[in-house]
């Protein structure tokens, strides 16, 4: 499917005569909503890939802003004249067991400042991530935060 939602997208491209980016983008975008309403009508059948793309969106925008927002926490600490951190490492419980799943897992939690994957358990049950600011009162949120929020979006994905 995602390999007819491009030559959709070229085609509209073709027929447009305008090969820039944008209009790329909306072909494919018009191509995408092409393939979807011949997959609820029956025309093709019904691969998934409709929910995919959906599902690959949510998780973008969730990263963007889970980014910008941790963006902004370290930037305002580091403009502090007076920084107070307290960095610490924390071991989080996994649901997940495919390497790929752990992978994702650990290079997302990477990429958000302020916390950086050390290291995953040999059973692969647990990984040890680094924080940059842990109190004795925010172990357990900051657990839990990664477990509804990053963990959570890995398995909706995978």
């Amino acid at each position: 499917m995602l390999l007819w939602n491009v030559v959709l997208a070229l085609a509209w491209a073709a027929l447009t005569s305008d090969y820039k980016f944008l209009n790329l983008v909306l072909g494919f975008m018009f191509g995408y909503f092409t393939l979807a309403i011949l997959a609820v009508r029956g025309v093709i059948p019904s691969s998934g890939y409709v929910k995919k793309v959906v599902l690959v969106l949510n998780f973008v925008g969730f990263y963007l802003k889970e980014l910008i927002s941790s963006n902004l926490r370290v930037a305002t600490d580091v403009l502090k004249r007076d920084i107070k951190v307290k960095p610490g490492i924390i071991a989080v419980p996994l649901s997940l067991d495919k390497d790929s799943e752990i992978t994702l897992l650990a290079h997302l939690i990477s990429l958000t400042p302020g916390s950086l994957s050390l290291d995953v358990s040999t059973d692969k049950s647990v990984l040890y991530i680094h924080v940059m600011h842990l109190d004795k009162d925010n172990i357990q949120r900051i657990k839990d935060e990664i477990k509804m929020k990053f963990e959570q979006k890995v398995i909706e994905l995978l």
